[in-house]
């Protein structure tokens, strides 16, 4: 895919998340790997829903700002997965409802943060890491996310919203939305003595579809 292929894609990728309401006004961010090694990341203040292909903040391989605007506040969270797993070519933060709203939930389990609903959770993600509250911005969310030792692709911050590392653009979007419509049918179900995954049928998909999950 060219450079200028992927701006469109992740442009068009962003405005579909914001059409259906997983994130909202100026908040979220997207990156992408480009053919060179370099980034695509959408800049600060701007919304999924009118990001300009060509105004995306491009680093070259070594890190360096080197056009566009000026890139979101989170960076931090986007290298760290992509200079922990080798396998990163893109990253999807959102501030999805029913995401945020499952970290605030006292009894979440922090290594496992999605309930064993469906199988397609555990296909596209993995087990999903519940991190504590940070302040927006803060370098320490990149931090929290590179001593997990790139041993997942996504994480929750908590009262803030999904990080998901995906193999390309699209992959980390299909990714999100799964960890969102999960979150959402685990609210769906709460309080109600609702039939999961046994821990054998877990084992079965992790097998089958060669999930990362003992890490």
């Amino acid at each position: 895919m060219s450079e200028t292929q992927l701006r469109e894609q992740i442009c068009l990728l962003a405005a579909s998340l914001f059409a259906r309401g997983l994130t909202h006004g100026s908040t979220g961010n997207i990156s992408a790997r480009t053919e060179d090694g370099g980034l695509l990341v959408s800049p600060t203040g701007t919304s999924f829903g009118r990001l300009d292909p060509g105004r995306l903040s491009r680093f070259d391989a070594a890190g360096t700002l080197v056009s566009g605007d000026k890139p979101t506040k989170e960076m931090p969270l986007h290298t760290a997965f992509y200079d922990t797993r080798s396998t990163a070519g893109a990253v999807v933060h959102l501030h999805s409802c029913h995401s945020v709203a499952w970290s605030m939930m006292p009894d979440v389990n922090e290594d496992d943060f999605l309930p064993h609903l469906t199988p397609y959770a555990i296909m596209k993600l993995g087990r999903v890491k519940l991190l504590p509250f940070f302040l927006p911005g803060d370098p320490a969310m990149g931090d929290a996310v590179r001593g997990l030792a790139g041993k997942r692709s996504a994480v929750m911050l908590a009262n803030h919203g999904p990080v998901v590392a995906g193999k390309d653009i699209e992959a980390a979007c299909n990714a999100v939305e799964e960890l969102e419509d999960s979150a959402r049918l685990a609210m769906m179900m709460r309080g109600v003595q609702a039939r999961g995954l046994t821990d054998a049928q877990v084992r079965a998909v992790v097998t089958q579809f060669d999930v990362e999950w003992d890490g």
